[in-house]
């Protein structure tokens, strides 16, 4: 068995799409999931499989959440490896890595829109764009934040999944435990 991590966009956020955890673990579980746990409301879920296709991970767990709860929510699985690595790539000094969020793309963006985006400047906002990641710290906190992750979506043309450094680091801990 691997373990994997999987990412899912926008659940549980402003009171649409629903989803208890208690719940999507027993759907994930029925699905054919392994070892099956989640961790908080924001869709994190740390899982076993003989399967080594990412992608036909994430369809299962795509369309089982569209079977039980009927909407689609868009997911992405890691390795534990993997989302190491897209973790311990955070180019900034300890104390802003310690307060940074990170927005992991489904895809890499385009060049181009990577670099008309890279020209934007906020006071307060500093990002760097990878082709896995978007690294984002904000010094008055991400709620007040001009850049957020709607807003790289929508000029990246890409869907991307937000997490801060403490549920980034909880999750490496959980899917490398033992």
């Amino acid at each position: 068995m691997k373990k994997y991590v999987a990412l899912l966009r926008g659940i549980n956020v402003g009171g649409q799409k629903k989803v208890p955890m208690a719940l999507l673990k027993e759907v994930l579980t029925d699905a054919g999931l392994k070892a099956v746990q989640t961790y908080i409301q924001s869709g994190n879920v740390i899982f076993e499989s003989l399967e080594n296709d990412k992608e036909k991970l994430q369809d299962v767990i795509y369309d089982a959440i569209k079977t039980h709860f009927g909407f689609e929510v868009p997911n992405i699985v890691f390795t534990p490896n993997h989302l190491k690595t897209i973790f311990d790539a955070c180019p900034f000094p300890e104390e802003q890595k310690e307060n940074s969020y990170f927005m992991i793309l489904f895809k890499a963006p385009g060049v181009e829109l990577v670099k008309s985006v890279e020209t934007l400047s906020y006071p307060n906002e500093t990002f760097v764009i990878t082709k896995k990641a978007i690294y984002f710290y904000c010094s008055v906190g991400y709620g007040k934040a001009k850049l957020n992750n709607n807003f790289f979506e929508r000029k990246l043309k890409v869907t991307a999944t937000a997490r801060n450094y403490k549920t980034m680091l909880k999750l490496l801990s959980l899917s490398t435990d033992n």
